[in-house]
């Protein structure tokens, strides 16, 4: 059996991708159910457990050894659950070592029986790998570092020669675990006593980007602590010409390494790398400022108080803020402008992209860094401390510029893509303007704008860009003269308001063809008319005097006649 493709196989695509041990601990026991079901090799019954072993005798079947390798992951995927847990649980950790050794004991037992002659050599070499690696975590775990360096080392010596053995498919497994391994066999000899080790897991880290599995946390905290040991002597640091004294342990520590960090985001050998690197960086940078920040807060009347006496002058603290805060904006800054580069590039290749089928980059993806880096420059001019500062205020000023130059450029970009020619010269315009401003008060401060992107290279560019510009603005004019001919441009009336034009409309012949407006508009109609009475003011009425007296001279007399039946 292929020992070492079964096993990462079944971690890939059970839950080790995520890092999910438990899934894979379920996994692990629902597959040695179904092995012994299939191999009828059940362990007793429901009301009574028989326990039996895999001997030499019965490996008539490879699922025999499965169901060994089996049991041995279980355990190891129980013990790495463990782990995770024993960070908030520190009793868990026996229970860890009691799996480990657990998984180990089913690994000499799988190394026994493919001592037999019945399994293939390939085999073998595999089932001596696999058992050294899982006798070499044993022994990481207890710190017997001399045990677990020499378990790895024949893990890492099997695992090559099968790697040379075979082809370059094949090998690619072998050469992973290998690469695996290897920090913890620097880690072990560092703790042996081997000085150069610690370099050299330093190199490792930087290259990955950060470390995963077993080594991780010990890494860190050995990083953590070497430059624990370093920052006792540290006890100040220097910016823009005043000394501050550094008395927090944790800025100490981030101080120190800052330089390391900074030299392994060079050195980084691509993007994701890269942006790991800076996010870690800034991840320390924040918890450092998070710890002066508390140390500011019951010092804060004694900071008002040398503010009048120092006429103005930040205490010492708040200065050491400004510059932990310089460090997170500056770094934050370098990381917009990788991700702004990386994204040049694939507007470079923004055709071959296409072809390729995939979401292509965009000049308003570019335009939301700059805003970015934009906004972290105003933060940099407001920095306590730092506002009587002539020199650095002008050193952002430009530097200002030149990001407002890159971000009117591809402004002007995103309006090409839309043909509005006019909009994106005028924008060309003003990254020259912004350009000029650059190159005429950048004279004594070319050292700190070294780093910046090249401000000759975007004239050279925009210059260019503009001659094209222009050439498409006219081409494009003259392709609308040709072709807003009557024949074929739609005005967008319905059918039956164009009776009378010929025009060639090829939605007639679609299910969303234009006939009439509907629902049809409204249309102006004559309203009911108002009639006045003029003439009832010239009208004469007739006299009414004879029937007023009449009815004057009925009076009580008439009423009671009336009651009566008597009528006058």
């Amino acid at each position: 059996i292929a020992v070492l493709q079964i096993v990462k196989e079944s971690q890939q695509q059970h839950g080790l991708r995520h890092g999910d041990f438990q899934r894979y601990r379920g996994y692990c026991s629902r597959r040695l159910r179904r092995l012994r079901k299939t191999l009828n090799f059940k362990m007793g019954n429901r009301h009574k457990f028989t326990g039996k072993k895999v001997t030499e005798e019965i490996l008539s079947d490879n699922r025999y050894l499965l169901l060994i390798l089996m049991d041995a992951e279980r355990a190891w995927s129980y013990a790495m659950q463990l782990k995770q847990e024993a960070n908030t649980e520190p009793r868990k950790r026996f229970h860890l070592l009691s799996r480990l050794r657990k998984a180990v004991k089913h690994a000499e037992e799988l190394e026994r029986l493919c001592e037999s002659n019945r399994v293939d050599a390939k085999t073998k070499l595999e089932a001596q790998a696999y058992m050294a690696y899982l006798t070499g975590m044993l022994r990481f775990e207890h710190q017997e570092w001399k045990a677990a360096m020499e378990a790895f080392n024949k893990c890492k010596t099997i695992y090559e020669k099968l790697a040379n053995a075979f082809t370059e498919e094949q090998a690619v497994l072998y050469n992973q675990r290998v690469e695996e391994i290897s920090p913890n066999i620097r880690y072990c000899a560092y703790n042996i006593g081997d000085q150069s080790a610690m370099n050299e897991l330093m190199q490792m880290r930087l290259r990955s980007g950060g470390t995963e599995g077993l080594l991780a946390e010990k890494l860190e905290a050995l990083i953590t602590q070497t430059r624990a040991k370093q920052a006792a002597t540290m006890s100040e640091v220097e910016w823009r010409g005043r000394t501050v004294p550094v008395k927090i342990d944790k800025v100490r520590i981030f101080l120190l390494g800052l330089a390391d960090n900074e030299a392994a985001i060079v050195q980084a050998e691509n993007e994701e790398t890269k942006e790991r690197l800076f996010e870690s960086l800034l991840s320390e940078c924040r918890d450092a400022i998070q710890a002066v920040r508390e140390d500011l807060k019951p010092d804060q009347k004694q900071r008002e108080h040398s503010l009048e006496n120092d006429s103005g002058k930040v205490s010492n603290i708040q200065y050491l803020h400004s510059y932990l805060t310089y460090i997170k904006l500056s770094t934050a800054i370098k990381r917009n402008e990788s991700m702004a580069k990386s994204l040049q590039k694939a507007l470079l290749q923004q055709q071959r992209s296409e072809e390729d089928g995939k979401r292509t980059p965009r000049p308003q993806d570019l335009i939301r860094l700059y805003d970015i880096i934009l906004q972290n420059l105003v933060e940099l001019t407001q920095l306590p401390g730092l506002e009587e500062d002539k020199n650095f205020q002008k050193e952002i000023g430009l530097k200002t510029l030149v990001y407002k130059a890159y971000r009117c450029f591809f402004i002007a970009q995103s309006y090409v893509l839309v043909k509005k020619w006019s909009e994106a010269l005028v924008l060309y315009e003003r990254v020259l303007k912004y350009a000029r401003e650059v190159r005429s008060g950048a004279g004594a401060y070319m050292n700190s704008l070294k780093e910046l992107p090249d401000v000759q290279d975007l004239i050279t560019q925009v210059n260019a860009e503009k001659y094209s510009l222009q050439a498409a603005a006219i081409l494009d004019a003259n392709d609308t003269h040709e072709t807003e001919s009557p024949s074929q441009v739609k005005d967008g009336k319905p059918l039956s308001e164009r009776f009378e034009t010929f025009c060639l409309d090829p939605s007639l012949v679609s299910k969303q063809v234009s006939l009439v407006h509907f629902p049809p508009g409204f249309q102006p109609i004559p309203c009911k008319p108002l009639f006045f009475d003029l003439a009832l003011n010239h009208v004469a009425f007739p006299p009414l005097e004879d029937k007023v007296e009449q009815k004057a001279k009925s009076g009580l007399t008439g009423y009671i006649k009336g009651i009566f039946g008597f009528k006058s």
